[in-house]
């Protein structure tokens, strides 16, 4: 298996996680993404998107969006699941991930940052904007878990709502939001008591800058 990434890519950085957590290995080949080798015509042959993470199954099957390679994961190696049994509690833990992929982090991730930049808004305005969509989504986020129980986002193992908010909440930090959700900053200690979170992190990557 083979993992397209960069270390501070927090689509990345889920898929890391996940693997950890299934004992699997995949090879990890760097896309440095503020040099922009993510849109090398080479990358974009394997994913027309230029977006990171790329995933190559042993197979050979190319599988993008790091919320597919997930669940792609999670249904061929079952163990530990990611997803509840129930349709309600799967709903609902999807509910929280997709919160934080596709509502949050598109948002204010590099390229539509650089968008920003090129429209004429100030370094200070870039960043605030930033800032603020990742403090408004997490705040829906922290409510969405209010009724949850812990110590992770939904009970007592890690799921792939805890996949994506961890590495949400290193952005934040990056962006100087101040984290201050107790309840997610208690999920986030009960993740990274595990090897898997803490092997995943981006300072423990190979590129790591």
């Amino acid at each position: 298996m083979i993992l397209h990434g960069y270390f501070r890519s927090t689509a990345s950085w889920r898929v890391r996680i996940a693997l950890g957590l299934k004992g699997l290995e995949a090879v990890q080949v760097i896309h440095h993404l503020r040099k922009g080798e993510q849109r090398a015509p080479e990358y974009l042959a394997l994913n027309p998107q230029g977006l990171l993470p790329s995933f190559v199954t042993d197979d050979g099957a190319v599988l993008t969006q790091s919320l597919a390679i997930i669940e792609y994961l999670d249904e061929t190696s079952p163990e530990p699941s990611l997803l509840p049994a129930d349709p309600v509690g799967r709903a609902k833990v999807r509910a929280v991930a997709q919160a934080v992929a596709c509502d949050i982090h598109p948002v204010q991730n590099l390229k539509v940052l650089q968008r920003l930049r090129d429209l004429g808004l100030s370094e200070e305005q870039v960043q605030a904007w930033a800032a603020t969509v990742i403090e408004e989504g997490l705040d829906a986020v922290d409510k969405l878990l209010a009724d949850q129980p812990g110590p992770f986002a939904f009970g007592d193992a890690p799921s792939l709502a805890d996949l994506c908010i961890v590495p949400q909440l290193g952005n934040a930090r990056r962006f100087g939001v101040e984290v201050r959700w107790p309840r997610l900053l208690a999920i986030e200690a009960a993740c990274l008591e595990l090897p898997a979170f803490q092997n995943a992190v981006p300072g423990r990557q190979p590129d790591a800058e």
